[in-house]
């Protein structure tokens, strides 16, 4: 059973396609669980698309039990890896902006 407030809190819950993209699991396998009584869920909808948000720590336990914890941690490893190696791009991205700019500017001082 879910703790209290859980379903409130943020990062808490996650859609089934967000759970798709973070551990890689279907729909199937989410609606699988629910079935078994192993998830708890609630249904939702964004501009007319059904989705199923599911708590975060229920599924990790269901992962790790179904698909082994080596599963669970890899895609836990990737998913992280995938959110460094983004921003890192994001600040690169930054620091030449910043760079273009500073040049700007010492072009005009010495003017």
């Amino acid at each position: 059973m879910a703790e209290y407030g859980e379903w409130n809190r943020k990062g808490a819950t996650l859609s089934d396609k967000t759970a798709k993209k973070e551990y890689g699991v279907n729909r199937d396998f989410i609606v699988k669980g629910i079935r078994a009584g192993r998830l708890e869920y609630r249904e939702g909808s964004v501009w007319g698309n059904p989705y199923i948000k599911i708590l975060r720590r229920q599924l990790e336990q269901y992962i790790a039990e179904e698909l082994g914890s080596d599963c669970l941690t890899s895609s836990k490893t990737q998913t992280e890896l995938r959110k460094i190696k983004q921003e890192m791009a994001d600040l690169k991205k930054r620091l030449k902006k910043l760079q273009t700019r500073r040049t700007e500017l010492e072009k005009q001082m010495k003017t």
